[in-house]
């Protein structure tokens, strides 16, 4: 069960349903439920998929919105990233989420 620490604006867009797809840096990681962590909250997601891939492979066109919902543009959303991580040669995995089931 992959642990993600979160910052607000992303714990409140998971929160809210407005992100659906989480990018990090490196492989993928094992588990089925992905924990969001900020401060003392959490949140649990299913994964329903995995991409691997350069940035520019997993954050698309078809995409960049449920991976930064505030984003204009697909150019935003990579800018959004690139200030996160050092991006040069790294494999990203993109996490597809879907809403707990009660």
């Amino acid at each position: 069960m992959p642990l993600f620490p979160a910052k607000k604006e992303v714990y409140a867009w998971l929160k809210d349903g407005k992100k659906t797809i989480e990018v990090r840096k490196g492989q993928a990681r094992n588990g089925n439920t992905a924990v969001f962590q900020c401060g003392a909250s959490y949140l649990r997601f299913p994964i329903v998929k995995r991409e691997t891939g350069k940035l520019t492979e997993v954050i698309r066109k078809d995409n960049y919105k449920q991976v930064i919902p505030t984003a204009e543009c697909l150019e935003e959303a990579l800018d959004y990233l690139q200030t996160l991580y050092c991006v040069e040669g790294c494999v990203f995995t993109a996490y597809y989420l879907t809403r707990p089931t009660a």
